[in-house]
């Protein structure tokens, strides 16, 4: 003899009221969702641009320490060259500005500064002063002899 099943009409009610609620909701989430794409992409703009300056701001600070005794306290250049440059910023990628301070330039004063390489900085302050010397490119002036630039 099959079992038969007694209605329990509560337990239908409540199963059918939150079904309801459940489609409810999934139209309410569908109806936002454009709105939530028109938001995002600006969202995550402004905290790259937060991101990007304070990574600047960090940077900055390691500058001054590590790299302004050579290469002038705004990039100007003295020993080393003058990395403020328009023609040295458009040049370079982040990626390649980020290689030369890790590992050095061999034959030259610039020694690695990673600590991979025996050098004082870790690889998170390495990304900071690259995104200082980024933030130079929008007022870089026009320095062909950027490489030669010796005493600022």
């Amino acid at each position: 003899m099959p079992y038969e099943y007694a209605n329990d009409d509560d337990i239908e009610r409540s199963t059918n009221t939150w079904m309801v609620a459940g489609v409810a909701l999934l139209f309410l989430m569908a109806l936002v969702f454009p709105f939530y794409r028109w938001y995002e992409p600006a969202a995550r703009a402004d905290s790259r641009e937060l991101q990007a300056a304070s990574l600047a701001a960090e940077g900055e600070s390691v500058w001054t320490y590590s790299c302004a005794s050579c290469h002038g306290t705004s990039g100007e250049g003295a020993v080393g060259p003058a990395l403020n440059s328009k023609q040295f910023l458009q040049s370079a990628t982040d990626a390649q500005v980020g290689t030369l301070i890790a590992v050095g330039i061999p034959g030259t004063q610039m020694n690695a500064f990673s600590l991979d390489h025996g050098g004082p900085l870790t690889s998170e302050q390495i990304k900071s002063v690259v995104a200082y010397i980024r933030s130079w490119e929008p007022n870089a002036p026009d320095r062909p002899d950027w490489r030669d630039m010796v005493g600022g």
